[in-house]
């Protein structure tokens, strides 16, 4: 039901590097993975009653691929500003979409009241040790992809982190790796939460960004504390720099890399993470609207 997505080489300063390709994946990210997981863990009664997930665009996606596969109806809260690639791709697998104001409305709470009304499991997008699993398939790949070539287990993994489920599930599967997370500029509250060793959210007044797949504004303390045992460096990166990346991608590569998707290859781009030989990027997804990647990469729209 999950694709292994390939794992190719890179250069990047003169140095020989992987990225990941997850924007491969069913339904362009790595969260088919968690979703499946966690879905599969569903009893029989459960599964009956259907369930209810929240997310810009990609958990929703992934939930609703999953569901259908195994027969389950699905309810998806997603914001209002939600990329339409992603929110059409979410209505192509037939989960019903129930829109908020991510800046006025909760989408927790919201999809706590559908779950109370009709009896549906609300499956979170990283706050749950199945949705952490699952996601850590993609580090278990990268050591199996590397040994079939090879390679040792990598030294260092960047990751794009939103929520922190990828990248928590990536320290758990690579234990001898450094993880590396990456979020945008001034959604960075997972790593002013590991720098300060508690919790904290998204300050007031974060500004825009088009990295709408990483805009959590507040970590689990399962993400939180996995990364923290892990011992886990963070940077952040703007917009730009993701762009850059996004082109670099295409440019070298031909993958459509979304922006919050291309944050680790930024980070490493940009210098802001120094590339080692066998460094392994994740370029966590590739839902980005086709008038956008063609205004990013030059081409004409």
């Amino acid at each position: 039901m999950v694709q292994r997505t390939p794992l190719i080489a890179t250069e990047i300063d003169g140095t020989r590097l992987w990225l990941k390709c997850e924007c491969l994946q069913t339904g362009g990210s790595f969260k088919l993975r968690g979703a499946t997981n966690r879905l599969l863990q569903l009893s029989a009664e459960e599964r009956a009653r259907g369930v209810v997930a929240f997310s810009s665009g990609n958990h929703a996606r992934g939930v609703a691929i999953a569901a259908r596969r195994l027969g389950i109806s699905a309810v998806i809260v997603m914001p209002a500003d939600a990329p339409a690639v992603k929110v059409e791709g979410t209505r192509a697998e037939g989960a019903e979409i129930i829109f908020y104001d991510r800046l006025t409305e909760s989408r927790e709470d919201i999809a706590a009241r559908l779950s109370a009304d009709t009896g549906a499991t609300v499956v979170p997008s990283f706050d749950d040790p199945a949705i952490v699993a699952g996601q850590g398939t993609v580090g278990l790949e990268i050591l199996d992809q590397l040994a079939d070539s090879g390679e040792e287990p990598p030294q260092a993994i960047v990751v794009p982190c939103g929520g922190g489920g990828l990248a928590s599930g990536i320290a758990l599967a690579c234990p001898e790796s450094d993880v590396v997370i990456v979020e945008p500029r001034g959604w960075d509250d997972m790593g002013r939460s590991l720098d300060l060793g508690h919790i904290v959210p998204v300050e007031p007044g974060a500004p825009a960004t088009y990295c709408d797949a990483l805009q959590t504004l507040r970590v689990a303390p399962i993400t939180f504390g996995t990364l923290a045992n892990a011992q886990a460096e963070a940077t952040s990166v703007s917009d730009d720099e993701a762009a850059a990346a996004i082109r670099f991608a295409w440019e070298r590569h031909q993958l459509v890399v979304e922006p919050g998707g291309a944050v680790a290859l930024a980070a490493v781009l940009a210098g802001k993470v120094t590339p080692v030989a066998g460094m392994v990027a994740v370029l966590s997804g590739g839902n980005l609207d086709p008038a956008l990647h063609a205004r990013i990469v030059g081409k004409a729209a």
